[in-house]
């Protein structure tokens, strides 16, 4: 995390069933509200993912939960939103995307300089055994770092 980043919502889900490959920062277009209830920690990023449709970027089932204060005209909190991108940016995505079992898994969503941002990764699903496996390596590692803490004591 840079400095000046204040991370709203993280997606830990997304390393356990995914293998990421590439990280993309991206704006989003929000409502004013919408923003609001970011500086307040109200996201999750739970079932959420991207799409490119046409040529755009969609950020889609990420919860935005309503504003407490403010009025009748909330936005839905589940409504698609606009991932933006460079024209070459997106061009690389659409050709990713394309590729067998690839897809657009959002990690964070964070203010970067007052701007609500958030990071798209190309990410590959994850074999169950792939997971334990990748379970193995860090209780191992976990093991490790125990036993040279205890012999430095």
């Amino acid at each position: 995390m840079a400095k000046g980043e204040a991370v709203v919502a993280t997606n830990k889900k997304a390393f356990h069933d995914y293998e990421i490959l590439e990280v993309y920062e991206v704006g989003l277009a929000l409502f004013g509200t919408e923003v609001k209830a970011l500086r307040n920690g109200k996201a999750n990023l739970r079932e959420a993912y991207a799409r490119v449709e046409g040529d755009e970027v969609w950020l889609i089932g990420c919860h935005i939960s309503p504003y407490t204060h403010g009025n009748r005209e909330n936005p839905d909190p589940l409504r698609k939103r606009k991932c933006l991108l460079h024209r070459s940016e997106i061009n690389r995505l659409i050709g990713k995307v394309q590729e067998k079992g690839l897809t657009l898994v959002p990690l964070r969503v964070y203010f970067k300089q007052g701007r609500a941002k958030a990071e798209l990764a190309v990410a590959k699903g994850k074999k169950l055994y792939d997971k334990r496996h990748a379970i193995k390596i860090r209780e191992a590692k976990r093991e490790l770092d125990q036993a040279l803490k205890a012999s430095r004591q």
